[in-house]
């Protein structure tokens, strides 16, 4: 797990309305604050309305967290039921007894609750989460309940709380009284790019995270536009992005990483546009909003294992190969400069007459001419009489030498001659015609060699 290698004390970017996690953008504080005010002020009806994956649940955690204990909350989850059994709902949250109870019991109970929780100096507040899902009989008994009141007070305070369809649901016309008692409509927007960082990096400090910034510049803006700064998107993207570079062992995340992790939650393809058949297509240049239902099928937990995998398996294969090439290509120039560098020092070795050297141990075999004069340069060499090779070599051309121990002719024309090939050979067998066999030669032999001609200055005469 990435904790570990990023040195995280806990996980970041879990799914679970954490209250510590909450980051206060300025929408965020707004609503807070208006909600806060309204369950102060005692107005009665209250609504948070924002898009999936906002934070609405965080900030009802956290405005519980604000009130504990000075309120007796219920918390409802499961709109998906009909008025009796959000009555029981309601009462089993605030441990009341409903078993075998009709409605008309199970309002006078809660009633009497109500009052004892008032003269007591508490508030009691019912909060419905995915409120957008209720039926139009069910949001009707949850006007009922505003009902319960002193005649200075209300004593239920009810926040509902939903995605815009919420809110679109309140104006229609047979929703009129229900619309027309809710006193606070607070909304969360998205965060923008600059609210995005700082929403990361809250995170990252809650989560324990110290080191450098984890996320590059341009990782940022990537997870700012394909989030469109919704906090759930962002935190997927956040998770995904982390665990790529983990895999990797990259120590920031990169623009390439985000991508990767982009790709596999199915954000970096554009929105297709949504049309009805009686709503014409928009004209050219006109701004197209991307649908919810792609936001949330990327949500769908179970489709990202794979891709991840075979994503992250091909960029590690690529990058393998680029490294052993590049360790290939850099051991190729090291043996080709320390070939260089061995040749230069055999070079200045032989100039400056080192023995060790194998110019210089083949030099040591040249034989001088008996006749040659003492400021001859080269030891080995002896001019050959013209009249013994019958006109065909010149003397200046041909030296002798000795044979010494482990000699190769290869060698030897390879240091001496320059080159060995078969116009050498052919040279070698017309001075040496005593010499059957090329590539066996005898210690203490004389063979005569032809001089290279790049070497034919090289004796002094």
């Amino acid at each position: 797990m990435f904790l570990d290698f990023y040195r995280l004390r806990e996980q970041p970017f879990g799914v679970t309305p954490d209250p510590r996690f909450l980051y206060f953008s300025p929408a965020h504080r707004e609503a807070l604050a208006s909600l806060f005010y309204g369950i102060e002020t005692g107005r009665g009806f209250l609504s948070l309305v924002a898009e999936p994956g906002m934070g609405k649940t965080t900030l009802l955690f956290q405005l519980l967290k604000r009130w504990k204990g000075y309120v007796h909350s219920a918390f409802l989850f499961q709109t998906q039921c009909d008025s009796r059994e959000l009555l029981r709902y309601l009462m089993e949250d605030l441990g009341l007894d409903s078993q075998d109870r009709d409605i008309v019991r199970m309002h006078a109970d809660l009633n009497d609750f109500l009052f004892r929780e008032t003269k007591a100096g508490k508030r009691v507040v019912l909060f419905i989460d995915e409120a957008q899902n209720l039926s139009d009989s069910v949001l009707e008994t949850v006007r009922l309940l505003s009902d319960f009141e002193a005649p200075d007070r209300k004593l239920l305070q009810i926040v509902l709380a939903g995605q815009p369809e919420l809110e679109q649901r309140l104006t229609r016309p047979g929703m009129t009284q229900l619309g027309q008692r809710i006193a606070v409509r607070a909304r969360l927007e998205p965060l923008p790019a600059a609210e995005v960082v700082r929403y990361i990096n809250h995170r990252l400090h809650v989560a324990g995270y110290q080191g450098m910034q984890l996320f590059t510049q341009d990782a940022a803006a990537a997870i700012a536009e394909r989030s469109r700064g919704i906090p759930r998107l962002i935190n997927h993207l956040c998770f995904n992005a982390l665990s790529l570079g983990c895999a990797m062992r990259c120590r920031q995340i990169d623009q390439e990483i985000l991508r990767e992790a982009a790709g596999d939650l199915a954000l970096n393809g554009p929105a297709p546009r949504r049309q009805t058949t009686n709503t014409p297509p928009a004209p050219t240049g006109s701004r197209i909003t991307k649908p919810q239902t792609q936001w949330r099928a990327a949500l769908e937990p179970g489709r990202s294992f794979t891709s991840v995998s075979s994503r992250m398996i091909g960029k590690l294969f690529r990058e393998r190969v680029f490294q052993t090439s590049f360790l290939a290509l850099l051991l190729l120039s090291l043996a080709i400069y320390l070939g260089t560098r061995a040749g230069a020092r055999t070079f200045q070795r032989e100039q400056a007459g080192d023995p060790s050297s194998p110019t210089a141990a083949a030099n040591a075999g040249l034989k001088r001419a008996p006749d040659a004069p003492a400021t001859t340069a080269s030891e080995g060499l002896q001019p050959v009489d013209s009249k013994q090779n019958d006109g065909q070599q010149n003397a200046s051309n041909v030296f002798t030498y000795i044979v010494q121990p482990n000699d190769t002719l290869r060698a030897l024309c390879l240091s001496l001659v320059g080159r060995y090939d078969e116009t050498v050979q052919q040279e070698i067998r017309k001075l040496n015609p005593n010499l059957k066999d090329l590539t066996h030669l005898n210690p203490g032999q004389e063979i005569r060699l032809p001089l290279n001609a790049s070497k034919q200055d090289q004796p002094q005469r």
